[in-house]
Formats: structure tokens, sequence, C-alpha cells
């Protein structure tokens, strides 16, 4: 009887030997689609992201870093390695990848000192409970306060006019009143007319105020942007740059 009921249990893994993870064709095709679903995810997001290997290589990076190191105005890749366009950028840049693959240390940094310098934000990413190697996300500032997208779904969302939706993407990209009048090719006091419009219907007490609303919106990604390829992207946006 008590060998019946001992054969009748369920085995117990040994605390010797714990049960190894199946990492059969199913879970790996379960972690292809979720690394994909993930990647179509940083798709949507306006700020630039560069994520990096253990050797500091690229291997992954959203449309909004993929327009910026195609610029190539402070950043680009050589190969696939991330680097500053001034040498007096390249140490900082390299020191601060360094300390967050080797130190886990989180570090801003400030790249050019033109007209238009840039903000960039270096992160170290460990995952939790894996032996895997430590990876870096680089993080790019957004170079406007909103996106054309984001701005005219914001502006059919309060009923503005063409006009008014016109003057308030100049506002976004920094024009000032005097500016967006000519860029319109109407009167300055239209283009006032239009603000105080524009304040009205969707309740902003001040331009900062209309702006810091702006800037807050969740991105709107257009469809017809770049989509990312992999590898292959890494290679394709370094060769823009050389």
């Amino acid at each position: 009887m008590f060998d019946l009921i001992s054969r009748s249990r369920p085995q117990q893994p040994s605390h010797d030997r714990p049960a190894a993870a199946y990492s059969g064709p199913e879970r790996r095709s379960a972690a292809a689609g979720m690394w994909a679903l993930i990647a179509a995810a940083i798709e949507e997001i306006d700020y630039g992201m560069v994520l990096l290997d253990g050797d500091l290589r690229a291997f992954h990076m959203n449309a909004a870093a993929r327009q910026t190191l195609g610029d190539a105005e402070l950043l680009l890749l050589r190969g696939s390695m991330l680097g500053a366009r001034h040498a007096r950028d390249e140490g900082a840049l390299y020191a601060a990848l360094k300390d967050a693959l080797e130190k886990g240390r989180r570090k801003m940094l400030n790249l050019g000192d033109g007209a238009r310098p840039m903000c960039v934000s270096v992160v170290p990413l460990d995952l939790p409970s894996t032996h895997s190697a430590r990876s870096v996300l680089v993080m790019l500032e957004k170079r406007k306060v909103c996106g054309e997208l984001a701005v005219e779904s914001f502006a059919r969302n309060h009923q503005l006019s063409y006009g008014e939706t016109r003057v308030l993407q100049a506002l976004c990209d920094g024009v000032r009143p005097t500016q967006a009048a000519r860029r319109n090719g109407v009167a300055l006091s239209t283009v006032r007319t239009q603000i105080s419009s524009i304040r009205t219907k969707t309740g902003a007490a001040s331009i900062p105020d209309l702006l810091g609303r702006i800037a807050s919106l969740p991105p709107l990604m257009s469809v017809l942007r770049a989509h990312c390829g992999g590898p292959s992207l890494v290679n394709e946006t370094s060769r823009r740059a050389a």
C-alpha cells in the first residue's frame, strides 16, 4: 500500500539539481514575438533611443534616433559604434558609456556648445534574475516640443482653424509671432488674434502654459516613418553619417 502511494506521488525536483528551464522552440518563438512587440512599441516613442550591447555596439534604435543620427549633427555612428561629431564631446561620451557599462552609473551629458546643443541620458540596463551582460540605453532629447502629427491632433480636438493650427505649430517650433506672420504671409495683428483664439479654445492661460500642455502630449508618430530593420538599420544609418 505504502509503495503504491509513494509511486503515485509526483516526483519533487532535487534541491541539489534544480530542474532546467524549458527552452524549446515554443519558448524561443514567444521570446522573439515579445521582442518584436517591444521594438514596435519603442518605435512609437518620440525620444531617440539607442540600445548598446556589452561591447558598446549599437544593435537597435527607434525612428526618432534614426532621424537624429541620420542628420549627424552632434551624434553619429561609425560602423556600429556611437560617437560624437566633435572631438571635445567624444571623450565625455565614451567615459559616460563605459561608466554605465562597468559601474552601472547613470549620467546626463550636454553635447555641443553652439546654437543648438543636445542633451543625452546614458542609462545602464540590467535584466533582473538573469546572468546576461549589461546593456546601455542612450536617450536623446527631443529636437521639437512636439511632433507635427500630435499638434494637428491637438488642434482638431480643440477645433482650431487651419490658420490657427499653423500658428500653433510655429510656436512649437520656437518661432516668434513676428516670424510666424512672415512665414504665413499675414499681418502680425492676424497672428495675435489667432493666438488669442487658440488660448480661448484650449483654455490656456498664456503662451507658456499652452506650450507646456503641448510638450506633455503623448507622442503620435507618423506611419510614414522608416520602419525598424534590426542590424541592417544600424549599418544603413552609419553609411549615411560617413
